[in-house]
């Protein structure tokens, strides 16, 4: 039998772990969510000193131990995992289209996250509203419709209505992830931008229904957003000028 994945990452928020987690859960591979088992923090915080580690230590959360070998950065765990969980076809042009999608998407978390932390991540968001509102008026007027468009443009130019080929991926799964979050986070921006995006609303329902993926969302693995993870609801920032 196959060991285990170990995913390490914090243990109370879905943040960029929850795209590794959407992974691992559709495949229904064996992993540990190591930071949510007794002395997993601690462990993990061990690992982040570079104790345990033969490469390079991680920088941050999340990262994935294979084995011996140790992936750090979201983008990076995906492209790993994908090949080995039939998430990506094995060619390497379309694996390449793949990470470039990723890696896209990683673009737009980061940016999600700079609408409630403009300034800087050590200070609280109370530290910082009046940037964090100026920086939500820019976000939802022209990067959200950026983003997002340019993924729909993608679905419409698919005959299947997916991000790579005929069968679902794991830029799939990461872009519902992105709906899932920008829906609580900007839940009237998504409802006035979603007129313009069918084709990536209708890709996160299929997504919603696949098998495996429609049990871990009905259980209590998947944790709820809040507002200490990347998409935090503040309705303040919910609106454009």
């Amino acid at each position: 039998m196959q060991k285990p994945y170990e995913l390490w990452y914090w243990p109370t928020i879905q943040g960029r772990g929850e795209f590794v987690r959407l992974a691992l859960e559709d495949a229904g591979a064996p992993y540990v969510d190591v930071a949510r088992t007794p002395g997993g923090m601690r462990a993990m915080l061990r690992m982040l000193r570079g104790e345990g580690a033969k490469g390079p230590p991680p920088f941050a959360p999340p990262f994935l131990r294979d084995g011996a070998l140790v992936i750090a950065q979201t983008a990076n765990i995906l492209a790993y995992l994908a090949p080995r969980l039939k998430l990506v076809p094995r060619d390497e042009a379309i694996r390449t289209a793949a990470l470039q999608i990723q890696l896209t998407i990683a673009d737009l978390v980061a940016e999600v996250h700079d609408t409630h932390h403009p300034i800087a991540s050590s200070q609280y968001y109370e530290e910082q509203k009046a940037v964090a509102r100026k920086r939500s008026v820019n976000f939802i007027k022209e990067r959200l419709p950026k983003f997002l468009g340019w993924l729909e443009g993608i679905l419409e130019r698919n005959a299947a209505h997916l991000l790579l080929g005929r069968s679902v991926s794991y830029v799939d799964l990461s872009a519902f992830q992105v709906v899932c979050g920008l829906r609580y986070a900007f839940p009237r921006a998504m409802a006035r931008i979603g007129r313009t995006i069918p084709h990536l609303l209708a890709l996160h329902d299929r997504v919603a229904k696949r098998e495996n993926l429609a049990r871990y969302l009905a259980s209590d693995r998947r944790l709820p957003f809040n507002e200490e993870g990347i998409f935090r609801h503040y309705p303040e920032l919910d609106r454009a000028r």
